[in-house]
């Protein structure tokens, strides 16, 4: 298909951050269209269908905490149902010499975590949107001024037009894909290229079994390891324990072949011999996803570069703007701060257009 439209406003990225943009847009009435490269919403929101019934298991982003008043109030109005991390139980110490147990959870906080998955967020707030507002499967190739006063969006489908253009997918990201024709200044350039993508150099593991065994034994399902591949698990098990799961975080570079069965062996030395036969196993290798990481993902690691100052302010005549977690001033790589980057650029934009003389909006949803 060619296409050759005009916007007032383009946003690049259906995960929480454009999502959360282009609802505050479309409710205030701007003419908005979302493009996604990837063939499904959400972005680090992904959760796999689990054996139970209307549950999940999240694959990227997982929790949220007291004081995200945002995932909360989304999830409120949305009908998402949340219920308490579970943090019962002892935690398990690896080291090179064996494991200690320690009692008491000694690496979980109390939080909070999606019955449905966290990618149901994004459902909802996709659902706020006209669906001809959203295109999958439709990377952005570059982004430039047109001539007249606006951005020109390129993309394999055609060129759009837009007076504004949100970014909202990592700057790192937007710097190795994207073709802006050298358009930014130097600083920008370096800082950009130089930001870390949260979770981006992880990989991250759920083991599913047919019940949460280690809690009859005591244990919380928390451990840490200074042996690996998996550095910190957690218990990634449903309400009431279903469905049962394991998680951890392990390094992408820890990822090549045998790495499964590295990863239940460990298991099974940490939990005991039921953890070595989950019922399956997923490896979520947020380094090997084009959309998410650049391909020096694994060598950005200033993350006291996440919400800097040049990222709360619009680029390119003042039409381009920054809005993933990572650009967050506050709860950076948090799926809070995805929401609130989303909310300061549709703001922004806003303000810019005359349609607001104050920074405050709320993220509309369609209540299920």
């Amino acid at each position: 298909m060619s296409r050759q439209d005009s916007n007032n406003v383009i946003v690049v990225g259906a995960g929480a951050s454009g999502l959360a943009a282009a609802t505050a847009l479309h409710a205030a009435g701007r003419d908005t269209i979302c493009l996604e490269a990837r063939d499904r919403i959400g972005g680090r929101l992904l959760s796999a269908p689990a054996t139970h019934p209307e549950r999940a298991l999240d694959l990227g982003a997982t929790w949220f905490w007291d004081g995200e008043e945002r995932v909360r109030t989304l999830a409120a109005r949305s009908g998402i149902e949340t219920f308490g991390q579970h943090l019962t139980g002892d935690t398990i110490l690896q080291e090179s010499t064996g494991t200690r147990r320690y009692a008491g959870n000694l690496i979980d906080a109390p939080s909070r975590r999606f019955t449905a998955g966290s990618q149901s967020l994004a459902t909802a707030l996709a659902a706020a949107l006209p669906a001809e507002s959203l295109l999958l499967n439709t990377p952005v190739t570059a982004i430039h001024p047109d001539g007249q006063g606006g951005l020109a969006v390129l993309t394999p489908a055609g060129t759009l037009h837009a007076e504004h253009v949100i970014l909202a997918v990592p700057p790192a990201l937007a710097l190795e894909r994207i073709d802006f024709r050298d358009a930014f200044p130097a600083d920008l350039v370096r800082l950009a290229r130089s930001t870390p993508v949260w979770m981006g150099a992880v990989a991250k593991v759920v083991a599913q079994y047919p019940s949460a065994f280690w809690r009859e034994e005591g244990l919380a399902g928390a451990a840490l390891s200074r042996t690996g591949p998996l550095q910190e698990i957690h218990d990634m098990s449903g309400p009431d324990g279903r469905p049962a799961a394991l998680f951890g975080f392990a390094h992408a570079r820890t990822v090549r072949a045998g790495f499964d069965k590295t990863v239940t062996a460990q298991l099974a030395r940490l939990f005991g011999p039921a953890a070595a036969a989950p019922d399956v196993l997923h490896v979520q290798n947020w380094s090997a996803e084009q959309w998410t990481s650049p391909s020096n993902v694994r060598h950005l690691a200033d993350y006291s570069l996440f919400g800097h100052p040049l990222y709360q302010r619009p680029a390119l005549d003042g039409r381009l703007h920054w809005a993933s977690t990572e650009t967050a001033t506050d709860r950076a790589g948090h799926i809070e701060g995805a929401l609130a980057a989303g909310e300061r650029a549709a703001q922004a934009v806003l303000v810019a257009s005359g349609v607001l003389n104050s920074r405050s909006i709320t993220i509309p949803t369609t209540r299920r």
